[in-house]
């Protein structure tokens, strides 16, 4: 137990010092995320400090598959899916790429947790699901990620619940993401010093799927749908605020400041109110998803749509106040 705690605590420290680099490097070569219309901060700010996160990530994986030779193959395709996803991520924070060549390095990142899912005897439909699942929390990460704390924050609580979810030999590696994330924290939050850019937010979302998948293909007793109750937040939001751009005919992949999160600040609330909101609503979801994760796979699915239409109905009620409010704020 001690030796366990003394390996988390060192790889603390360093996830800490590779974010501070990061903050480094990003001043230094003025990476500045500037103020603007679809922008929820007011002051030039370093991005990209989800390298950070992510190197140390890799480091701690480049250890394991030496140390793990069983689970090799496994470490190996996962820290290659993070550094493309990264990789990808940190060329878009120096230099601007179009959507679409990122999606097909995500696509690419999908194929390759997809694989170890077919690799595990999943077959065509889990792998397929597993696709679709890293696919789409990249890019809801990467959505979520506009105000201080909260991509990061709402990562290190999802992490926290798939280690408890996880069999002894693999909750470490839940672990290791949730103190990587609460390293990187202290630097964007509630002041942000750093933000996570594109390298960092898009490689969140690929660990909050790689974990997922652990827990369906590992976790004991756990009913597939559960695993997503501690996202919900991020699942609402997003893809709530999507539904209603794709109806509305928007480009729905450009930048934009209509989440509800972002409503909220356009509103008036600070940014560490709103985090600290979502990552309350998140801690109810995660623990009603511990209470019921051995439920019948029947009763998880309906428990799960009545959950999500309920929160999509105060999703609604709520965006049409804010909205209604920051209209009448414009016109005053």
């Amino acid at each position: 137990m001690l030796q366990a705690g003394g390996s988390l605590l060192a790889f603390f420290m360093l996830a800490l010092l590779c974010c501070w680099l990061a903050l480094q490097y990003a001043r230094k070569r003025q990476l500045l995320d500037q103020p603007g219309e679809r922008r929820s901060h007011q002051v030039a700010t370093p991005r990209g400090g989800g390298a950070g996160v992510v190197a140390a990530l890799l480091l701690a994986a480049g250890a394991a598959a030496l140390m793990l030779p069983a689970w090799r193959v496994e470490l190996l395709v996962s820290a290659l899916a993070l550094a493309l996803v990264a990789g990808i991520g940190w060329w878009d924070d120096h230099r601007p790429l179009p959507a679409i060549h990122r999606l097909l390095v995500h696509m690419l990142a999908g194929v390759l947790l997809a694989g170890l899912v077919w690799r595990d005897g999943g077959g065509p439909l889990w792998s397929l699901l597993a696709f679709a699942l890293t696919v789409g929390l990249i890019n809801i990460w990467n959505f979520m990620d506009g105000i201080n704390g909260l991509a990061v924050s709402q990562a290190a609580l999802v992490a926290m619940f798939m280690a408890i979810w996880l069999p002894a030999d693999l909750a470490p590696a839940a672990w290791l993401v949730a103190l990587a994330c609460l390293a990187f924290l202290p630097f964007n939050f509630p002041r942000a010093r750093i933000f996570l850019g594109d390298v960092g937010s898009g490689a969140l979302g690929l660990l909050m799927a790689l974990l997922a998948i652990l827990v369906v293909r590992r976790g004991q007793g756990v009913a597939p749908i559960m695993v997503l109750w501690p996202m919900s937040v991020f699942l609402v939001d997003a893809g709530f605020t999507l539904l209603v751009r794709i109806c509305r005919g928007d480009r729905w992949m450009q930048a934009h400041t209509e989440h509800l999160y972002q409503w909220y600040i356009k509103c008036g609330a600070g940014h560490a109110a709103v985090t600290l909101g979502y990552g309350l609503v998140t801690l109810v979801c995660g623990v009603l998803a511990l209470k019921g994760s051995g439920m019948d796979t029947a009763w998880t699915l309906l428990l799960s749509v009545l959950l999500w239409s309920l929160a999509g109905m105060i999703w609604g009620w709520r965006r049409s106040m804010l909205i209604a409010t920051s209209q009448r704020r414009g016109n005053e």
